[in-house]
């Protein structure tokens, strides 16, 4: 009968072990789950879970600035230090307010509390000062941090991760410290748009049918006879309206499909040339000639084709060259074939002189800003006649963009500009119209 009761003893206590570790294992299980193991803050899931226990709450997210160029440039164990590190500022600034780990450069701050607009507005500008310019020491290397902060004030948090993403995004976008969300700002239909333009696009490039040139000409100014055309993309959709570049470029760009409509228009384009013996023009961005494959695609064009000396590549002027050599060195090499360079918008954004000199182009197109009003804006003619007269003196043509009006084209003809083209002369059209 002992030896019966001391078994059941033993076996009792085996039970009561097992479960304790059974209980430490689901408890480390549970740990892992929820929270983030680098920074030891509970992460995204444990959000979610506060967040639906949650009634009234201000959800405010921060995220730390430049942190993959800084991750790239100090190295990995470096990066670990500064999330390590910001954690623990959030902690010590925020005391028992609850900070979280999202992903990875982005934290949330969960407050007990729906505060107002102008409530949340002076918390968050506060906390943006003490988040502004950190410094944090690793060895002998001091590295500065700074943060972006997002929250909403919206009536309801429904869709409150939506809310504040949105401020957020739309903060880093106009380098600003922080933004909050607010129901009467157009975020949510500017997604929605987006989303459905989007889907557009991508009908459009599938077998490259949405996508066409349509192609507008340029006369020369003192015989009034069309000399080139310039092939701009349009993109039509299954309803049959036509797009302009300038509504579903950005989209391109944005779910990156941009390349496959500046291929798509080049093939077109040159397609159509084939048959007629106009000169030409193609709009190309810095991004399209850093791009390998657009770069090769282009060459291999010009050496398969020999129209190079009927072609003008144009670069946008209002785009920002980060390397003056690449584009150097992708002038240098389709001047090989005999293409022609011009710099377009000319007049616009950072224009400057030395701009032009760097890159030695054959034509300067002024931009439409300062064309438009030409016949009445004596300022607009000061600025242009120094363009006409710095062109004249460095061999560079001269084309006038946006000739609405009779008036307009005859002082653009005053002034000494050697091209003309706008509406005046004629429109952007899916035919060659000389």
């Amino acid at each position: 009968m002992n030896r019966d009761v001391s078994s059941a003893t033993v076996l009792q206590d085996k039970v009561k072990l097992l479960s304790r570790e059974l209980h430490v294992v689901q408890q480390s299980l549970i740990e892992q789950f929820y929270i983030d193991p680098l920074t030891r803050l509970p992460n995204l899931y444990q959000l979610r879970h506060d967040l639906e226990e949650a009634t009234r709450f201000t959800l405010i997210i921060a995220n730390i600035d430049n942190f993959k160029l800084l991750n790239d440039f100090y190295g990995f164990v470096v990066g670990d230090f500064i999330l390590e590190s910001f954690a623990k500022t959030l902690k010590s600034e925020l005391g028992d307010t609850r900070v979280y780990r999202i992903a990875g450069d982005e934290f949330a701050i969960l407050l007990s509390e729906k505060m107002n607009f102008y409530t949340l507005k002076a918390y968050v500008s506060q906390l943006c000062k003490k988040l502004t310019h950190i410094k944090y020491a690793y060895a002998q290397t001091e590295i500065y941090v700074d943060s972006t902060l997002s929250s909403s004030a919206s009536e309801s948090n429904d869709d409150i991760f939506s809310k504040v993403s949105m401020a957020q995004k739309f903060a880093k976008k106009k380098q600003l410290k922080y933004w909050i969300f607010e129901d009467s700002m157009p975020f949510a239909q500017e997604y929605e748009n987006n989303l459905k333009y989007a889907t557009k696009v991508r009908k459009a490039i599938v077998d490259c049918s949405g996508i066409v040139p349509y192609f507008q000409p340029i006369i020369d100014n003192e015989t009034g006879i069309v000399v080139k055309f310039e092939s701009l993309s349009r993109m039509i959709d299954e309803e049959g309206i036509i797009h302009t570049p300038h509504n579903f470029i950005p989209v391109a760009k944005m779910i990156k499909v941009y390349d496959k409509i500046t291929t798509t228009i080049i093939e077109k384009t040159f397609e159509i040339f084939e048959h007629n013996s106009y000169d030409f023009s193609i709009n190309l961005s810095f991004e399209d000639i850093v791009n390998q494959d657009i770069y090769d695609f282009i060459i291999q064009k010009l050496h398969d084709s020999r129209m190079g000396e009927r072609l003008t590549f144009e670069l946008l002027e209002s785009e920002r060259v980060n390397d003056y050599n690449k584009v150097v060195h992708f002038f240098n090499e389709i001047k090989r074939y005999g293409a022609k360079v011009a710099i377009d918008d000319f007049g616009s954004g950072f224009s400057n002189f030395s701009y032009i000199i760097k890159l030695n182009p054959d034509f300067i197109k002024i931009d439409g800003s300062l064309i438009k009003d030409i016949d009445k804006d004596k300022n607009a003619q000061i600025v242009v006649e120094t363009i006409v007269a710095f062109s004249k003196k460095m061999g560079i043509k001269t084309v006038a963009e946006f000739v609405h009006s009779s008036t307009v084209l005859s002082t653009v003809k005053q002034l000494g500009i050697d091209y003309s083209q706008g509406y005046f002369i004629d429109m952007p059209s899916p035919q060659i119209n000389p």
